[in-house]
């Protein structure tokens, strides 16, 4: 997705002056031990609005460093996660990647998480010509274009790619929808969200009756789900926050909305919680997720760790059952894993070669990147909630509920169409 000019100019600007710092400390790596623990360096959110997701980051990553330390390690060494609290904000990402570059001397970088906080970070990271893998990163090196990032992030090359699934469903009716409505939150991943929407709409011919991209303080949105139906639109795609999902939902049943097909990049439909508070009122609703462990989307590995992740996550405090940001995660971990072990060696620029040329099997399925560092293939699945009863927790892992209707491969289901 794109990064905004003044974006790109304040991160360029914070990494300098937070590199300029740790220059002037004259500090070195020096030579590790043998027996000295290989350490891995990162930021996250802990503490702020997404410490929820960065949390089940962090929950990932530990069960990769626990797997692959009772492999041995890497390179005979131990793993060691040195990681530091962002908040999600921007502004923190620079120093911290220059504290681990340069103080703590880090073996490896992964992260951040979060298309902003990345963007923010890469320029420090650019500059010292470190590899990372950025956790949620959408678009984030489409301005950089630096050849030693790599994305963990099934949208693929193209923004329009994380609305195809929306569109490719709607293209497949019959009688053919025509019109739609875009809604999203006024923020860098809604706006870009809807930049591919509207892409997606103008190639496959849909008329655009709706596009409004609301407030970030917004909490009634009676007002906005008002004016969509009097759009008469025939579907809806959406790119909203977790709890905008719970406000439009939420007046879409107090205003009576029925469109014929609603759903899309609803981040609320994500969180386990959330869906639960909502109940039966998701129901037909399509989310885009990024990974589910759905009995068509099973691959070496990924039922036993999200066991352990589920075990985990009773004591930690993070969300139950945790199918989106955990297995990323510790794919990350998996990737690293085997270009460490596969080169010998733990240079940046080996590990980047390695890593361009390479397809990866993980617990999330086979991935391979392209020049730009995104997904050669998208990888983007939608499933649609059908028949949730309740609230109770034990249906959000019922995959009759909640059935994969895209892509072609995975799919287990059809689609409900239309939803009256």
């Amino acid at each position: 997705m794109t990064i905004r000019a003044p974006m790109l100019r304040a991160a360029r600007a914070c990494a300098a002056a937070a590199f300029a710092v740790i220059a002037a400390l004259s500090l070195s790596a020096a030579p590790a031990a043998a027996a000295d623990p290989l350490r891995i360096g990162l930021s996250l959110s802990l503490t702020g609005p997404t410490s929820p997701a960065g949390k089940q980051v962090l929950a990932g990553l530990e069960i990769w460093r626990d797997d692959i330390n009772k492999k041995g390690g890497l390179l005979g060494r131990q793993v060691e996660l040195v990681y530091y609290d962002d908040q999600g904000k921007p502004a923190n990402a620079p120093g911290i990647y220059a504290k681990l570059i340069g103080v703590d001397n880090v073996d490896l970088i992964i992260g951040p998480y979060s298309t902003n906080v990345i963007a923010a970070a890469l320029p420090g990271i650019i500059q010292k010509k470190r590899m990372t893998l950025g956790i949620f990163g959408l678009g984030a090196n489409k301005s950089f274009k630096y050849p030693q990032y790599f994305s963990m992030n099934s949208q693929g090359p193209s923004p329009a790619n994380y609305s195809k699934c929306v569109f490719d469903l709607a293209a497949e009716q019959n009688p053919k929808p025509k019109r739609v409505a875009l809604v999203g939150a006024d923020v860098e991943y809604s706006r870009n969200a809807l930049d591919g929407a509207r892409e997606n709409a103008k190639k496959m011919g849909f008329e655009v009756v709706f596009d409004r991209a609301y407030p970030l303080n917004t909490s009634d949105f009676t007002s906005i789900v008002r004016a969509m139906k009097a759009a008469n639109p025939d579907f809806v795609y959406a790119a909203t926050l977790p709890i905008d999902t719970v406000g439009i939902i939420r007046a879409s049943q107090e205003v009576d909305f029925k469109p014929k097909m609603i759903g899309g990049a609803m981040l609320g439909l994500l969180v386990t919680g959330i869906k639960q508070q909502l109940g039966p009122l998701v129901n037909g609703y399509i989310s885009n997720e990024f990974y589910i462990p759905a009995p068509s989307l099973q691959f070496t590995g990924t039922k036993a760790f999200m066991d352990e992740y589920q075990k985990r996550a009773k004591d930690i405090g993070t969300d139950p059952l945790g199918y989106t940001y955990p297995p990323y995660a510790y794919a990350a971990g998996q990737i690293l894993a085997q270009a460490v072990t596969a080169t010998k060696s733990t240079d940046d620029a080996k590990l980047a070669d390695y890593i361009r040329k390479t397809t990866f099997d993980t617990i999330i399925g086979p991935i391979a990147f392209g020049p730009d560092g995104e997904w050669t293939e998208a990888r983007i699945i939608c499933i649609q909630f059908q028949g949730v009863t309740g609230n109770d927790m034990a249906q959000f892992t019922d995959w009759s509920r909640q059935v994969v209707v895209y892509p072609p491969k995975y799919k287990a289901g059809n689609l409900k169409y239309p939803l009256q």
